[in-house]
């Protein structure tokens, strides 16, 4: 029985009205423009680009540049930034507007990883809270001419001696976001455990602009349950959707009230594999460079499925599409889905663990200088 529909209406972002209030969330790696079609042949919804740092783009780093291509059909344009210097996130800002680059623009202060939290940047940065306001300003600020909403993505905070979400929330609306993204977890926890959804209700309770939950969205069901729990008026999936492009679908179907969930056979999934490793091989350089960045794909397509490790394994080493088109043609394609996967993690999980921060981090919460050396030139995390 699928869950009840919760009263939501469709997400406002500036001038952009998204129905399903779904938003793919950037993932390194995973969110170039071939992906982002294949979910979008799927379901409605904002699908945001890999993330890029604003000094690449301020210095029109050549990787940066080819990774925000969008389709031509591609709207609105969602691009992510990071980044912890104002006025270069004023300058990536400026260049964004002027070139007419996206269409909305999300600012990521969430990210867990070491070599971005030792500098003081992602899901560190909001202890700062006097450097987080000036850089959403800036943003917002830098935006405003060109009407191009701006919006955050962050977790509840370093760890749970040290929240920052309500404070940041209530900072970012007053520096004029559009909307705030919470991931219902500290940077201590990383990928593990379960997503807070009180936190996420906690948040929505204390902003008036929009808040999206973010955490443990596997199944189109769970959307609807996390909006019912925590007054949310939208949800950003990441993992959920890694060799599961379909459940776009579930999520436009849930919203709408359609009792439809995607169960494909092994041969339906077998297509939207091929379909993947087409649209990569159109977006890259050479049909090699598809099917390379392909490979990593397959064991997230395959998760729950009785294939061979051998064929599994020669699945992750192609080099062309013929060799996809001979391998796929192996499997069973009456196999039928497996519903033990259903609702499980998928991609990343792992232990918490210490929170990499610079010297002296924690001692001051309005000292706003930059941190020395925090921009990171590497787009795509």
């Amino acid at each position: 029985m699928s869950t009840p529909v919760p009263a939501i209406a469709p997400l406002t972002l500036g001038r952009h009205q998204v129905w399903p209030p779904v938003v793919l969330a950037p993932m390194a790696g995973i969110t170039n423009v071939a992906f982002r079609r294949l979910c979008r042949e799927q379901g409605g919804g904002i699908y945001v680009c890999e993330m890029i740092t604003t000094i690449s783009l301020v210095h029109r780093n050549p990787k940066t540049l080819r990774m925000i291509a969008f389709a031509g059909d591609e709207r609105p344009r969602s691009l992510q930034l990071y980044g912890v210097d104002p006025e270069i996130t004023a300058g990536a800002v400026r260049r964004i507007v002027e070139e007419d680059l996206a269409d909305h623009i999300d600012l990521n202060f969430g990210c867990p990883v070491p070599k971005v939290t030792r500098k003081g940047g992602g899901s560190a940065l909001p202890w700062r809270r006097r450097l987080f306001a000036r850089i959403v300003r800036a943003a917002v600020e830098a935006a405003a001419p060109a009407g191009i909403p701006v919006t955050v993505k962050m977790r509840k905070g370093i760890d749970d001696d040290h929240l920052t979400y309500v404070e940041a929330g209530l900072a970012a609306q007053d520096a004029g976001v559009a909307a705030v993204a919470l991931h219902g977890r500290t940077a201590a926890q990383r990928y593990s455990g379960t997503a807070d959804w009180d936190a996420i209700g906690t948040l929505k309770a204390a902003l008036d602009v929009p808040v999206l939950g973010n955490g443990d969205i596997w199944e189109g069901d769970d959307a609807l349950r996390m909006i019912a729990h925590t007054g949310a008026d939208g949800v950003v999936v990441g993992r959920g959707c890694l060799g599961r492009p379909w459940l776009f679908a579930d999520l436009e179907a849930a919203f709408n009230g359609a009792p439809e969930r995607r169960l494909p056979n092994l041969g339906e999934v077998a297509a939207m594999m091929r379909r993947h490793a087409e649209l990569l091989a159109e977006a890259f350089p050479s049909e090699k460079d598809g099917c390379t960045d392909f490979r990593k794909h397959v064991a997230w397509y395959l998760k729950g499925f009785p294939v061979g490790s051998e064929l599994r394994r020669e699945l992750a080493m192609i080099s062309t599409l013929g060799q996809l088109d001979d391998l796929l043609g192996k499997l069973d394609p009456d196999e039928p889905f497996p519903v033990s996967a259903l609702g499980q993690p998928r991609g990343r999980t792992n232990s918490p663990g210490k929170v990499f921060l610079p010297e002296g981090w924690l001692e001051s919460r309005d000292d706003d200088v930059v941190p020395q050396g925090a921009e990171l030139e590497d787009s795509g995390g």
